[in-house]
């Protein structure tokens, strides 16, 4: 008998090939919320992205589930240790979107240290009218070499992160809540090198550090990372990055802080809230925005298809 899967949230087209090819039959209609636990019970395992929630209700009403896979970092969606439990297996793809989740990050920062987010709401409307008054008030700008930029969280985004800081020329400040010292291979022109980066305290990262991202991978129930205490001790003018979870930072606190000016940029692509209902937040004229998309791209999801299939055919097999 066939192994059937549910991808409610999708799978990459070569995740699913090697499914199939692997005698698996996969269905990829989406399922409401609501009326999984019906449609589960002709399933063996489920495969879920952000959006479907796996929780121990769900669990507790699909007992014919033998696994739930999930594409992607973070596991905040599945209950995992109930179904780990249960006897449940629960599979991930923690490495296969790091990359795309750091370029984001780094996009944002050149965003914001060139004015782009603003520029490209303000041309369509003015360029015409008010060309030589936007170049002057964008002629502002700041390259990223010298500058400092501190890293919160040195899993593999936040190594990807540093390593493309670095080739910058910037000045990478790691956080580490162990506080061991940072190891990171580097190839430059198909040659490997080896950085030893010293962590420092959250203090000195907060004092010193000209652009700040956040790429810790929190539960629901942890405490924020950067709350009005935090944004206090910060650079007067810094920037922040969150491509990582909504509640590593008090998103009203953020506002605080944007609106006095001790933060002048942030740029967002997770939220408290999804969809988000932040109406000040969306609208600040100092804030970079995309709609939670650092793992969404070709290469990400190739990746995270091929590898979710490799371990889903590895545990029916």
């Amino acid at each position: 008998m066939s192994i059937r899967i549910l991808a409610n949230d999708g799978i990459e087209a070569s995740g699913k090939k090697l499914l199939e090819a692997a005698g698996f039959i996969v269905d990829t209609n989406k399922v409401p919320q609501e009326e999984l636990a019906t449609a589960l019970q002709q399933y063996d395992a489920i495969l879920v992205r952000s959006a479907t929630k796996v929780r121990k209700d769900l669990i507790d009403a699909c007992p014919s589930i033998k696994l739930i896979g999930r594409g992607g970092v973070g596991l905040d969606n599945i209950d995992v240790a109930y179904a780990r439990e249960k006897g449940v297996a629960v599979v991930y793809t923690p490495a296969a979107s790091s990359r795309s989740v750091a370029e984001l990050a780094i996009a944002h920062l050149l965003t914001g240290a060139r004015f782009l987010h603003d520029s490209n709401r303000k041309m369509p409307v003015e360029g015409l009218t008010k060309f030589n008054d936007l170049k002057k008030s964008y002629s502002a700008g700041i390259e990223l070499k010298d500058k400092k930029i501190g890293i919160i969280g040195m899993g593999r985004i936040g190594q990807e992160v540093a390593k493309m800081a670095l080739a910058m020329g910037m000045q990478v400040l790691p956080f580490k809540r162990n506080g061991e010292p940072v190891e990171l291979q580097m190839t430059i022109h198909n040659q490997t090198i080896t950085i030893n980066l010293p962590v420092v305290s959250m203090d000195t990262l907060l004092a010193e550090s000209d652009f700040i991202t956040v790429n810790t991978t929190g539960k629901k129930e942890d405490p924020p990372v950067l709350s009005a205490a935090e944004f206090s001790k910060m650079k007067t003018g810094a920037f922040v990055v969150n491509c990582a979870r909504g509640n590593v930072w008090v998103e009203a606190d953020l506002l605080v802080a944007l609106n006095s000016g001790k933060v002048a940029y942030a740029g967002i692509d997770v939220f408290e809230k999804e969809p988000t209902e932040n109406a000040e937040l969306l609208k600040h004229p100092n804030v970079s925005l995309t709609p939670h998309i650092g793992g969404s791209t070709k290469e990400a999801q190739e990746r995270i298809g091929s590898e979710l299939a490799a371990q889903i055919i590895d545990f029916f097999k």
